[in-house]
């Protein structure tokens, strides 16, 4: 399949712009990518012109963690029986058939981070998935990271039941303990193999936290006031952990010492008010602040706080307050990616990458413009524009 007469933004290292290109692809793959028109047969796609753009990417959303309509029957987004939910596997609880995943397709966005909500210091694995496809298991792109929560909602959840974490000392205790458990747990582990030893008990929370200590995957820090985005920084640094700041909403208020300390923040949700008291800083100018000082940064709708077809306004709202085109398009597609760890699948129009792409006749980032097609993984999704 070729899809030809497109100005394609590539985002790839070069940050290339090819004004008539033409991307071909087979097998979900994309395959070639150059200029001019090549021989191409009635079944290819002739884009008459519109822009061509990676497949957009959310890197932190709760998305078929909840399915429309049903109540509290149908959310999955926090096990809340213990603040230490470590052993979960987000897969468990994702539903390909919540309509959001149909809705993220229409608007653009071919792949997505689901992550586990934030009522507990530590909440369990986070993956990403395209967003095409019935069978979570053949949507899964790669597990990624685990997430970890500080500041309101965990302490508040606790608190109400009288029990602990009641601080955020407590929490911040409760994640350095099943850290540093997770490491003498791989250290009895190794020492037992090199000694032929006797192994420790299985330990499920232990396990799925070696993959973190061993640089494999990235803590999510859920983290909005300042302290607590520094208790985050301050944990990853103790740990030795590749981390991101998820919402980062005082972020603005210590961009320069987020810069120095070479953090990634995935900012948002963007269209909302200070619905509680550690957001009484937000602003939609967080984003383009924090990129200005250097600090690389993804946008996000933490669906379903913000609807996932609700990202490319998103970006809007970004660009209107501050942060440059460029940046902007980096921010869903490239540096998404980068952040997210699967740059190597997808953010990029590229040889060897996967056929995510989004093809628009208007400009992609106003409330006005919807897709002609959406391209996720190599299925074409016609939206009426081409």
């Amino acid at each position: 399949m070729i899809i030809y007469n497109a100005e394609i933004y590539t985002q790839d290292k070069a940050r290339r712009v090819i004004k008539n290109g033409f991307v071909r692809f087979e097998e979900g793959v994309i395959t070639e990518v150059g200029e001019g028109v090549p021989p191409h047969t009635d079944s290819d796609i002739d884009a008459r012109g519109m822009t061509l753009y990676p497949g957009f990417i959310d890197i932190h959303t709760h998305l078929g963690l909840t399915t429309g309509g049903t109540g509290v029957e149908g959310e999955d987004f926090n096990e809340e029986s213990e603040p230490n939910s470590a052993s979960l596997h987000i897969l468990d609880g994702i539903n390909p058939f919540d309509v959001s995943f149909a809705n993220a397709v229409k608007a653009g966005v071919t792949a997505v981070l689901v992550s586990p909500g934030s009522m507990n210091p530590v909440a369990g694995d986070i993956c990403a998935v395209s967003t095409d496809g019935k069978r979570i298991d053949k949507m899964l792109l790669r597990k990624v990271g685990m997430k970890f929560s500080l500041g309101e909602n965990p302490k508040m959840t606790y608190m109400n039941r009288d029990e602990s974490p009641c601080t955020r000392m407590a929490i911040a205790a409760m994640i350095r303990e099943a850290l540093a458990k997770a490491r003498r747990y791989m250290e009895d582990i190794k020492a037992a193999a090199e000694e032929d030893g006797d192994m420790p008990d299985l330990d499920l929370g232990c396990e799925a936290l070696i993959p973190l200590l061993e640089g494999k995957v990235k803590a999510h820090f859920h983290c909005h006031r300042a302290d607590d985005i520094f208790t985050a920084v301050r944990i990853a640094k103790e740990f030795s952990l590749e981390y991101v700041l998820i919402h980062c909403t005082d972020g603005h208020l210590i961009a320069d010492e987020l810069a120095s300390e070479r953090a990634d923040a995935v900012v948002g949700p963007i269209m909302c008010d200070a619905c509680k008291p550690e957001l009484a800083n937000i602003t939609p100018a967080n984003a383009a602040l924090l990129s200005k000082a250097g600090v690389k940064v993804a946008i996000c709708t933490d669906h379903s706080e913000i609807p996932i077809e609700y990202l490319p306004i998103s970006v809007g709202v970004c660009m209107k307050h501050g942060l440059p085109f460029d940046r902007a398009l980096d921010a869903v597609t490239v540096t998404a990616a980068e952040i997210a760890g699967i740059a190597d699948l997808t953010g990029s129009i590229e040889a060897g990458k996967r056929a995510d792409m989004v093809l628009f006749e208007g400009f992609p980032f106003e409330v006005m413009s919807s897709p002609a097609l959406t391209v996720c993984g190599g299925k074409i999704h016609r939206n009426g524009g081409c």
